[in-house]
């Protein structure tokens, strides 16, 4: 009997596996899947309900018959004096793609949050470059000098507050280490003249009394995160620092003031205790090193982010009742008319209403060939406008715009987890219970088989072991290069949404392509309409056509509208439209049925097709051409020429998607002839014509059954079925809404090429994060035995505490660092 019971406590992945695994061990559960987002569990199961409460008893989780109130409620930001607004999350993903909106420390493993770059910012103030004191709302002239306005300076990135405020705490803990460190160290110089002022067990107060601002004020942070981390369970790199340098400081101030507790070996000649401040302080600051390097890291890390941020304009040319003023750009609405003059940035999306210009849409696009717009045509926020002035009208303000959404994607995309973190988080799981183990296991070893003084090189190596493993560089293997990696997509207009597609894209060996705006440009214009009756002429067909095609929005049927327009043709009242999926439409005209579609809209409604007519219409479509035909009340009399052009690219993009072992097959519902005479001149490996959107999704389904890892492009609304089925769905960005979000990965420039530069990041991402994991796990796999003692038999080497802290801090930096090399990598 499947029961659903609900969990509280859990606030993580590896609490959610931990759970799941303990109820699923339950004598009576024959399967236990656990959900961490609605906090419930769904049971297979026999057991009574007091088997299961048993399982989890001890632990910090509970199950419960019925929802609690507040037991379910996830744990409470740990909230820092000054709170900024805006959204923040984990850098080390503890809670999935969760996210605060104020600043503090994850309550899960205590590192401090990290602030997503938003465009959502405070409405735009503007001051006089003059008179700073004169600020204003809005733009305009100084009250005081008569000049103009400009925006105010953003506030300094909240990256940077993190990072000056770690700094000050570094420089403030080694004010207070070095005097230390050098009274330790004093001993190993001859006649240690420090003892001529006054003696060791003095100097040890003066390294207590210095000891305290770091432990209690500058490095007291490690210490809550430790506490937090062990009260939640979710032991990490602070449960080990915290444990490690809280050792050596205890032990010292026990040494200190209860000196006759301790056994000969931790003294010295004179009876005083050897003091470990030192150790203590050194750890605590050479960690607090590694946090203000991360936190200087982590802000190139989302930099693709903040690149796209300024492109936005901070004000814009409105024109109203024929005069133009400056706005902010938060100020505009839908509808209003727009100046945009040379050089400037484009404040909004929208489309050309009086002018032309060449825009330069390399950030948004990342091709770097200007494009020429004119009227009509559509414009996006962010983009860069040429030599010449024109109107635009606003479609888009706000969220909406392409800028926007695209930012909207690239955060929701870097928080994600892609499918290989799940290993790093099962090892992490068990990391940190297994070096304390090691630990203990390394203090045993040394008090049995060691040299004299035993108890000392047990107690420092067991620190040693504790301080140099790392789990952080672990935990941020794969979060950073995701980050960086979709940053960097970003900028060549691959737009990904979450890390697994990201991952999953390099894992593609079979590539489902549309043809019409995918393949070829998505421009259709009609060639020649013919006539096949004697009671038709071509301009008679040609009124049919564009009257029954006026309710219609597919690309064909505005392409028979814009002919007709241009042959000065008007269109007619129609009466009964319907539109039939993947085959055409149908419509009363003058009481009579007429039906404008493919050749299997034709055999479906049993029309009476000519044979010459017929042959006519082939002889067009075997040039690649697109035919429509036209019938009146079950009578063919005519057809449409319609050509679409390739894109330039798109025989050179699949040559290097064929070179990347994908094979590629053309899926459209035009007819055979037009299809095969793509394919051939493109060199597919396969075709499928006159397919309807279930045949699309057919074909996905049977190629994921032969074993297939299947991309499917598209840029239509009949494309979003096997968009979504797909492994990866990959959307034109020239396409429609309905197809850009059942896609997995949208392409801003919307041309196959676009496909090339997802498979070349995806593989260089990947390529970085088994870097990052290799690195990870290999330095805790030769650092940890190393701390633990194992060089000291062979070669009499042992690990100081401090040179285990020193290490242990520039292991996280160093997975940061490679992760940023990606920006750098040259992706085609």
């Amino acid at each position: 009997m499947t029961k659903q019971y609900f969990i509280s406590g859990m606030t993580c992945s590896g609490c959610q596996a931990h759970v799941e695994k303990t109820l699923a061990q339950v004598e009576g559960v024959s399967s236990a899947t656990v959900d961490l987002t609605n906090k419930t569990a769904q049971l297979v199961t026999e057991a009574p309900f007091e088997a299961l409460e048993s399982a989890l008893k001890g632990s910090n989780y509970s199950i419960h018959k019925e929802a609690p109130s507040e037991s379910l409620a996830p744990l409470p930001l740990i909230k820092k004096k000054k709170t900024e607004k805006g959204t923040y999350y984990c850098p080390m993903h503890c809670e999935g793609d969760k996210t605060y909106n104020q600043s503090g420390d994850c309550p899960v493993c205590g590192m401090d949050l990290v602030k997503e770059a938003d465009n959502h910012s405070s409405s735009t103030q503007y001051t006089c470059p003059m008179h700073p004191e004169v600020v204003k709302d809005e733009p305009g002239s100084c009250p005081k000098c008569g000049m103009d306005l400009v925006p105010k300076e953003v506030d300094e990135s909240e990256e940077n507050k993190t990072y000056q405020k770690l700094l000050k705490k570094l420089w403030i803990s080694c004010v207070f280490t070095v005097p230390i460190f050098l009274i330790a160290m004093s001993d190993m110089i001859p006649n240690n003249p420090v003892l001529d002022l006054m003696p060791m067990k003095n100097w040890s107060w003066v390294q207590f009394a210095l000891s305290l601002p770091v432990v209690f004020y500058t490095c007291w942070m490690f210490f809550v995160r430790a506490y937090r981390s062990i009260l939640t369970w979710n032991l990490n790199m602070f449960t080990l620092i915290g444990i490690g340098a809280g050792v050596a400081w205890l032990f010292s101030v026990m040494g200190l003031l209860f000196p006759e507790v301790f056994p000969a070996q931790f003294k010295t000649a004179s009876g005083a205790v050897h003091m470990y401040f030192e150790a203590a302080t050194v750890i605590l600051t050479l960690v607090m090193l590694g946090q203000v390097l991360e936190a200087r890291a982590h802000s190139k890390t989302n930099s693709a982010v903040k690149e796209l941020l300024k492109l936005a304009p901070n004000t814009a040319t409105i024109i109203e009742d024929g005069k133009e003023r400056s706005i902010a750009i938060d100020e505009i609405k839908v509808g209003d008319l727009l100046r945009v003059k040379p050089g400037e940035k484009i404040p909004v999306d929208g489309m050309i209403t009086d002018g032309k210009s060449t825009i330069d849409e390399s950030m948004i696009s990342g091709e770097p060939i200007p494009v020429d717009k004119t009227v009509e045509d559509q414009v996006s926020s962010g983009t860069i406008n040429g030599q010449s002035s024109f109107v635009m009208k606003a479609e888009k303000v706000g969220a909406d715009t392409l800028l926007s959404q695209i930012i909207h994607m690239v955060n929701s995309a870097s928080r994600s987890k892609a499918p290989i973190q799940k290993l790093a988080d099962k090892i992490s799981g068990y990391f940190v219970p297994t070096v304390i183990g090691i630990a203990v296991l390394t203090f045993v070893i040394w008090i049995i088989f060691g040299p004299e003084p035993r108890l000392v090189y047990a107690f420092v190596n067991a620190i040693a072991v504790l301080i140099i493993a790392c789990p952080c560089a672990l935990g941020l293997a794969t979060p950073m290069s995701v980050m960086v990696g979709v940053g960097k997509g970003a900028e060549l207009g691959v737009l990904i949404k979450d890390a697994e597609s990201l991952e999953r894209m390099n894992q593609i060996d079979t590539l489902i392509i549309d043809k019409t705006g995918t393949v070829t440009e998505g421009k259709p214009s009609v060639e020649s309409i013919f006539a096949g009756s004697a009671d038709y002429s071509d301009q008679d067909i040609t009124q049919i056509v564009a009257s029954v095609n006026q309710q219609s929005e597919h690309p064909l049927a505005q392409a028979t509208l814009h002919y007709a327009e241009a042959q000065n043709i008007s269109t007619r009242e129609i009466q009964n439209f319907e539109s039939i999926t993947g085959m055409g439409v149908k419509a009363t005209l003058d009481e009579k049925t007429v039906w404008v579609g493919n050749d299997k809209l034709m055999e479906e409604q049993k029309i009476d097709c000519p044979e010459q007519l017929m042959s006519q219409a082939q002889e067009q479509q075997a040039k690649g051409k697109t035919v429509p035909f036209v019938a009146v009340d079950g009578l063919l009399i005519g057809y449409v020429v319609i050509s679409d052009a390739i894109k330039s690219n798109s025989h050179k993009a699949i040559k290097e998607l064929q070179k990347l072992g994908i094979e590629v097959i053309m899926m459209t519902g035009d007819n055979s002839y037009t299809a095969q005479a793509v394919a051939e001149e493109l060199g597919l490996d396969d075709y499928q014509a006159d397919c309807l959107p279930q045949d699309k999704q057919d074909k996905v389904k049977s190629l994921q059954e032969e074993g297939k890892t299947v991309a499917m492009a598209g840029d239509g609304i009949n494309d979003a079925p096997a968009l979504a089925l797909a492994d990866i769905g990959i959307a034109m960005g020239t396409g429609t809404d309905v197809a850009i979000e059942s896609a997995a990965i949208t392409l801003v420039k919307g041309d196959l090429h676009g496909i090339v530069k997802a498979k070349h990041l995806s593989q260089a991402v990947m390529s970085n994060i088994k870097q990052n994991l290799f690195f990870a796990l290999g330095y805790n796999t030769l650092g940890v035995p190393i701390a633990a003692g194992l060089l000291y038999p062979f070669f009499g080497l042992l690990l100081s505490p401090m040179l285990a802290a020193a290490a242990m801090s520039f292991s996280s930096v160093s997975v940061i660092g490679n992760a940023l090399r990606l920006r750098s990598r040259s992706i085609d």
